[in-house]
C-alpha cells in the first residue's frame, strides 16, 4: 500500500470517527436535557423516520437529483462556452463579463418567482434557477484556467503557426482542466441549492417541498430527515466530481496526494 493511499484511508477513518462522535453527542444531549422532538429530534428518531418512509424520501430525492443534474449540466456547457467567448474576444469580455457579474449579484430567491411565471410549475423553473446559481462559478474558474497558460507556450504555438482553435483545444483546455474541475465542484453544490430554492418557490415534489411542507406542519423530525437525505446526496455528487477529476487529470499536482485507492 502506498503512503498516499495510507494517508487517504487514515483521513477517511478520522472523518468517520469525528462524525460518529458528533452524532453520539447529539443523541446524548437530546436525551440528557430532555429536548422535545419539535425543537430538536434525536438522531435515532430521525433514523427511524427514514427507515419507515425510505421509498417516499427516495422518490422526492430522485426529483431533486434530476433537477440538480440538469441545471449543473447546463451550467457546465454554457459556462464553458461563455468563458471561451470572454477569453477570445476583448470586446465581448467587457460586456458579457460585466453582465454575468451583475446577474450574479441579484438575489436568486428574488427572481425565482419570475421563472415560475415564465416557465410554469414543472421541472423547467427549478432547472433554470439551479443553472443560474451554478453558472457563475463555472465561468469564473474556466476563465481563470484558460488564462493560466504560460505566455511562452502561447508564443511557441504562434511561431509554429497554430490556429486559434488549435491553441484553444490543444493548449488552453488541457491547462484549464484543473480550474474547470474546481468550478464543477463548487457548481454541483450550488446547483443542488438552486434546485431546493426552486422547490421552495413552487413544487409538489422534491426534498425542498418535503422540508417546506413539514415545516408548515411543525414536523421537525421530517425536516431533519429530508435534510439528512439532502446532505448525503450533496456529498455523493461532490465526490463523483472528485472521482472524475482524479481520472481525468492524474498528472496534475493537485492529485499527487489524493490517494491511489480513494
Amino acid at each position: 500500500m502506498s503512503a498516499a493511499a495510507s494517508t487517504s484511508r487514515a483521513g477517511a477513518l478520522t472523518t468517520a470517527i469525528v462524525l460518529i462522535a458528533l452524532i453520539a453527542l447529539w443523541e446524548v444531549s437530546v436525551r440528557l436535557f430532555a429536548i422535545k422532538p419539535i425543537v430538536l429530534p434525536a438522531p435515532s428518531v430521525i433514523l427511524a423516520e427514514l427507515s419507515e418512509n425510505l421509498p417516499w424520501y427516495l422518490g422526492h430525492a430522485w426529483y431533486t437529483l434530476f433537477t440538480t443534474l440538469a441545471g449543473f449540466a447546463a451550467a457546465v456547457i454554457i459556462g464553458i462556452a461563455l468563458a471561451v467567448v470572454i477569453v477570445e474576444s476583448k470586446l465581448l469580455e467587457s460586456t458579457v463579463y460585466a453582465l454575468i457579474v451583475g446577474l450574479n449579484s441579484v438575489p436568486k430567491v428574488a427572481v425565482a418567482p419570475l421563472f415560475v411565471v415564465w416557465l410554469g410549475t414543472g421541472y423547467e423553473p427549478k432547472i433554470a434557477i439551479s443553472f443560474l446559481i451554478a453558472v457563475f462559478a463555472m465561468v469564473i474558474d474556466t476563465v481563470l484556467g484558460l488564462r493560466s497558460v504560460p505566455a511562452d507556450v502561447i508564443d511557441l504555438a504562434r511561431s509554429l503557426r497554430g490556429s486559434r482553435f488549435d491553441m484553444l483545444w490543444r493548449i488552453r483546455f488541457p491547462c484549464a482542466l484543473p480550474a474547470m474541475f474546481s468550478g464543477m465542484k463548487v457548481a454541483i453544490s450550488l446547483a443542488l441549492v438552486g434546485a431546493i430554492v426552486g422547490e421552495f418557490v413552487s413544487s409538489q415534489r422534491g426534498l425542498g417541498y418535503v422540508i417546506l411542507s413539514a415545516q408548515g406542519m411543525f414536523d421537525i423530525t421530517r425536516v431533519f430527515a429530508a435534510i439528512a437525505v439532502l446532505a448525503v446526496l450533496g456529498v455523493i455528487l461532490f465526490w463523483l466530481i472528485v472521482w472524475a477529476e482524479r481520472r481525468s487529470i492524474p498528472w496534475h499536482a493537485s492529485q499527487a496526494h489524493s490517494g491511489a485507492g480513494a
